[in-house]
């Protein structure tokens, strides 16, 4: 029963991730000039962008789309050659690799978007915590036990 509810917990916060992500990115595609989030464009001068369209589209999809699929995903388990390609945990099903992946994905998008606009807010800190946590949920070993592959004999 644990190793469900540990799993149902990084569920919970790739839903969150998602969710969230897609309303930003969606607001962000739709109001590029930053105005439906109360944010000037000046906050990009430092970036390579000219607005938010670009941004808004891959916090959109990477971060919005990518972890409700990942729901998905580690839900039913399914088979994909391509996932397996790239999942660098052999042992472990595609899925929770790539929960990790999103992760990392989540880190480096803070970082970047600290970079470019040069400021830090308390969201970001958030943000960050939320990444470190689903990390350590999905290596508890309550959740691997219910991702490893099993031996073929």
């Amino acid at each position: 029963m644990k190793n469900q509810t540990y799993r149902n917990i990084l569920l919970a916060l790739l839903a969150f991730l998602g969710l969230g992500a897609l309303a930003g990115g969606f607001v962000l595609m739709i109001s590029p000039d930053g105005g439906l989030m109360g944010m000037p464009l000046s906050v990009l001068k430092p970036s390579p962008f000219t607005s938010f369209l670009i941004p808004g589209a891959v916090l959109f999809a990477v971060l919005g789309i990518g972890p409700l699929l990942m729901i998905g995903a580690l839900i039913k388990k399914p088979a994909c050659m391509p996932a397996e390609l790239i999942n660098c945990f052999k042992d472990m099903h595609w899925s929770w690799t790539f929960t990790i992946y999103t992760a990392f994905a989540l880190m480096i998008w803070i970082q970047l978007e600290m970079v470019f606009i040069q400021a830090v807010h308390w969201l970001h800190t958030c943000y960050v915590f939320l990444a470190i946590i689903m990390v350590f949920v999905a290596l508890l070993p309550q959740v691997r036990h219910l991702y490893q592959k099993k031996p073929v004999f």
